[in-house]
């Protein structure tokens, strides 16, 4: 997920989709314990999508204008 796609987000929105990768999280490392995950970096891929999710949801909060280069 690109961070151009969710700067188009509301904050709402911004919020929702960070509880629906925070469950999808969850549910790959419940997958992972039982050894049914095919592809582990799928793991690191959404753990960065929550993180880039929050940190716009934040810049948003703070009045703040992203830099784009």
């Amino acid at each position: 997920m690109k961070a151009k796609e969710l700067r188009d987000l509301t904050p709402e929105e911004l919020q929702q989709r960070v509880k629906d990768l925070q469950g999808k999280y969850f549910n790959m490392k419940l997958q992972l314990s039982i050894n049914q995950l095919p592809n582990t970096a799928e793991l690191t891929k959404v753990r960065r999508d929550i993180a880039r999710a929050k940190t716009i949801l934040r810049e948003k909060e703070l009045g703040q204008k992203s830099v784009q280069k």
